[in-house]
């Protein structure tokens, strides 16, 4: 589930996206030295130095996202990652937290569509007894009944508020149409109906098949040596033990379109998204619609869409598209905020935006924009050690290899207006764009 904030959160960026963009340049972006090493039991380990603060981040990825979760048990794997912080066999959750505060340390778990990650930050002259506490909780979660249940009432807490905002309604109800039974179909954190039903055996069961070190990628960042890591960390996971994973094949399908999905509420504004099918994040032409996205919708006050519908005529505070793209095919999404009495002409703006982009080459001077940007604030991936283990992480995760920051420039660069047409016009298809309407039905003339 996406927060509450998070349309105002992704206004923010494109925005920002939008006043940073002024003056960038298309210089390379600076490569961080990572080191990289695969353990005997399969685990992959990066290490990037960085001693300008006493600090110590580490990110471990598992290929254990909530596609992973089987039908009727969505949130599964959600629950199982919140629950590796619950205690373990060797000290309860009290004493677990409170050692953690006593340090300073942040400690955090969490799962999305792809994968779960846990993440550890503290100063390193803890980093020794605070990576024993990471690794306990990785390796040696107790999953108490008591505290399962906890963490479950929280869940189901947020369900419930999550169906009073208009906004995430209009998110769930586009993945409902747009993947139907595909694994990416159901929320991360699950439903009402199934969450209510999750047991604490099958949360150690979905562990036990997933949480292992050759389906895992561990990232150390921050004021440590690769000769640190693998005096002092690498011995503690050596033992940790190879299991073979069974994976289902993944089905990438997608409900038939066009489709319009109208949801009345009685609220002032109606939340819209128009999309549909996206790509996979290996696909060659990610970085084609990356251009395509920033000059339509993705690039703040410099792209079309947020021209046209906010400051042309103000029909929509935030209005944007992006790119939701994922091991698998993904999404492509536009989505705004407008007045129910104006619903219908920004949604018409933004068919018309649509068909723009698949029948007429961009400009050159939008080509370039687009460009600059996207090249310029590349290094802002990377510029704290979280953002950095995350990157990684997910680097290595997704295949691009640890040369990608030097590549990234020139694949950007390489892309001309003909790339940007023709993968408009190849995956902005017409004939299954899904639309999803949020609001009052009888103001905005949709009944």
């Amino acid at each position: 589930m996406k927060p509450p904030s998070f349309r105002l959160f992704l206004l923010s960026a494109v925005l920002w996206g939008w006043i940073l963009g002024v003056g960038l340049t298309d210089a390379p972006a600076a490569r961080p030295a990572v080191q990289r090493e695969q353990l005997p039991n399969k685990l992959v380990l990066l290490v990037s130095e960085d001693h300008s603060l006493p600090f110590v981040t580490i990110q471990m990825l598992l290929d254990a996202g909530s596609r992973r979760d089987p039908a009727g048990e969505e949130g599964l794997a959600y629950l199982t990652a919140k629950g590796l912080l619950l205690g373990t066999t060797r000290q309860p959750a009290a004493t677990f937290n409170q050692t953690l505060d006593f340090m300073g340390a942040s400690l955090e778990a969490s799962a999305s569509a792809d994968y779960s990650v846990v993440s550890l930050r503290v100063l390193k002259k803890d980093l020794d007894r605070a990576f024993g506490l990471f690794l306990d909780g990785l390796t040696r979660p107790a999953f108490p009944e008591e505290e399962l249940q906890k963490e479950i009432k929280k869940i189901l807490g947020g369900i419930q508020a999550a169906e009073e905002d208009p906004e995430t309604l209009a998110e769930k109800a586009f993945r409902q149409v747009l993947f139907g039974h595909n694994p990416y179909g159901h929320p991360v954190e699950g439903t009402k109906e199934s969450v209510g039903k999750l047991t604490r055996d099958r949360v150690l069961e979905f562990f036990r098949e997933w949480h292992h070190p050759n389906n895992a990628i561990l990232a150390v960042v921050g004021d440590v040596s690769l000769e640190e890591v693998k005096t002092r960390l690498v011995p503690l996971l050596t033992p940790w033990e190879v299991k073979k994973t069974n994976p289902q094949p993944f089905q990438p399908t997608f409900q038939p379109g066009p489709e319009t999905r109208l949801i009345n509420r009685d609220v002032t504004q109606s939340s819209i998204i128009i999309g549909g099918p996206g790509v996979e994040r290996a696909n060659p032409d990610y970085y084609a619609l990356t251009v395509m996205n920033y000059i339509l919708g993705g690039g703040g006050f410099g792209s079309r869409l947020m021209e046209e519908i906010r400051v042309k005529r103000g029909l929509a505070y935030s209005v944007a598209s992006f790119l939701d793209s994922r091991k698998y095919q993904g999404s492509f999404q536009v989505v705004l905020q407008t007045k129910n009495t104006s619903a219908q002409e920004a949604v018409k703006l933004v068919f018309q935006g649509l068909k723009r982009i698949r029948e007429e080459a961009v400009s050159p001077e939008e080509l370039q924009r687009a460009q600059k940007y996207l090249i310029g604030s590349f290094p802002m991936r990377f510029d704290t050690q979280g953002k950095l283990a995350g990157f990684l992480t997910q680097v290595e995760y997704y295949g691009l290899g640890l040369d990608y920051p030097e590549k990234y420039p020139n694949v950007i660069q390489s892309v001309t207006r003909e790339d940007v047409l023709r993968v408009a016009r190849t995956y902005l298809r017409s004939e299954q764009t899904i639309q999803v309407v949020v609001g009052n039905l009888k103001e905005a003339g949709m009944e």
